[in-house]
């Protein structure tokens, strides 16, 4: 479309205006627009805040390179305030009302189940950025952040063998992702020999404050004489005071080691680190990682957001990857059109930031490597083990009886998220 100045666009207005017509040129014939669909308030702005910054900076980025098939990126921001139904009322705004291309955001599994029923009626794609249970594959999602055997099953791996862990607390907010995770993790701990009386597990609510009773029980299951460790999927601002309590009961990593999966350096940055040291997190990205490719995000970061102090984290990385590949299977597919794109999107590799390559595959997942990391005294990890390679997303449990036979490929022509290897049928499960 041929640009025109202030003027020529008020004269046009004019013109069409006298003849009852309505201009021609519109904003958003003119650029492209991205939904980014992330708290910012309520219980989980802590996490979700950040990734709606690094948004910004990557479409202005992206920008700054020219756009997108000759079109510059448009933000779309909205807040579903940690609120679960409102995420499917914004999705929904941001499809119908502000017609983006693809939306990038949610982080709970219970705001991503919101939503699925809106980008499956109204055939949108979404970009979903955070570590989740697995159990589902769906057409229009495309899953960045990683599957139970990307995170939980190398984290519990770790502690096994690394930690000699013999007991494990499973300790998590009450929603889907909690719930199925440490279903399969104790499916998984039980395959391996672990007894059902050496596994605890408890459930606390979203923004839950009051940890004095909960640390007081894991220090008494971990007095057995076995060596205990807790597998924490606490979610949102309920981790500060987590954290808080097991340095004010003295529980330290040598004792009761806590490994995290919601938790990493900006959940760190609000917390004091030093009763904390030693304790660990499972993720596919750490901010100390040393790569020329991260050193080259986090400056860019840190101009973008004015601060040397503001840290970068997993789910960062995950929409920055998103996020490329989107670009990439848009300008491969040559148009903006959800079918097309996604058919686009299987097979894109795009670099992570850690030093290789990660690829959309099939099952709408991706392949990522595996990190655990010590927190530091300055908020940071130290990675104390890493997979030797990439790690393919699955997205059904090998570990629960109903899960095992399915796989998802989402190419024709099987085009199904729930194939039943034993019957041959599509629709074994939740897709």
């Amino acid at each position: 479309m041929k640009k025109m100045t202030c003027s020529a666009l008020g004269l046009a207005a004019l013109a069409a205006a006298a003849f009852g017509a309505a201009p021609a040129a519109t904003a958003q014939e003119d650029t492209i627009k991205v939904g980014v669909l992330h708290s910012l308030s309520g219980t989980m702005a802590i996490s979700e805040t950040t990734l709606k910054d690094v948004m910004l900076m990557l479409i202005e980025e992206q920008n700054r390179k020219g756009g997108l098939l000759g079109k510059k990126l448009e933000a779309v921001v909205v807040d579903p305030a940690s609120d679960w139904p409102l995420f499917a009322e914004k999705a929904r705004e941001l499809i119908e009302v502000s017609k983006v291309s693809a939306v990038f955001g949610a982080w709970t599994s219970v705001s991503r189940k919101s939503v699925l029923p809106v980008f499956e009626e109204l055939n949108s794609i979404l970009f979903y950025p955070v570590q989740y249970e697995g159990e589902e594959s769906q057409r229009n999602v495309f899953y960045t952040g990683a599957a139970p055997n990307q995170q939980a099953i190398p984290a519990v791996d770790y502690l096994m063998e690394a930690e000699g862990v013999e007991r494990w607390v499973l300790a998590g907010t009450d929603y889907v992702y909690p719930r199925t995770t440490n279903r399969i993790l104790e499916a998984y701990l039980k395959s391996k020999g672990v007894a059902p009386e050496d596994i605890m597990i408890n459930y606390t609510p979203f923004g839950h404050s009051d940890w004095q009773t909960i640390v007081s029980d894991i220090k008494g299951f971990g007095s057995a004489g076995k060596k205990t460790a807790v597998v924490s999927t606490i979610n949102g601002d309920a981790n500060v005071p987590f954290y808080k309590e097991l340095g004010n009961q003295g529980v330290k990593a040598t004792d009761i080691p806590v490994v995290a999966f919601s938790v990493g350096e900006e959940e760190l940055a609000g917390l004091d680190t030093a009763p904390l040291v030693g304790h660990l997190a499972a993720w596919n990205y750490f901010m100390s990682v040393d790569t020329p490719e991260n050193a080259a995000f986090i400056e860019a970061w840190h101009k973008f957001i004015g601060s040397e102090t503001r840290v970068t984290n997993d789910p960062m990385e995950a929409h920055y990857i998103g996020f490329n590949m989107w670009v990439k299977a848009v300008e491969k597919a040559g148009t903006t059109d959800a079918d097309a794109v996604i058919d686009a999107l299987v097979g894109v590799a795009v670099p992570n930031l850690t030093g290789g390559f990660s690829a959309m595959m099939p099952n709408h997942h991706i392949t990522k490597p595996v990190l655990v990391g010590e927190i530091q005294a300055d908020g940071q990890f130290e990675v104390v083990w890493e997979t030797s390679g990439l790690v393919v997303g699955d997205e059904w449990s090998d570990y629960l009886p109903d899960s095992a036979p399915l796989i998802a490929d989402w190419r024709a022509p099987m085009s199904c998220g729930n194939f039943n290897t034993r019957t041959g049928q599509c629709g074994g499960g939740t897709n």
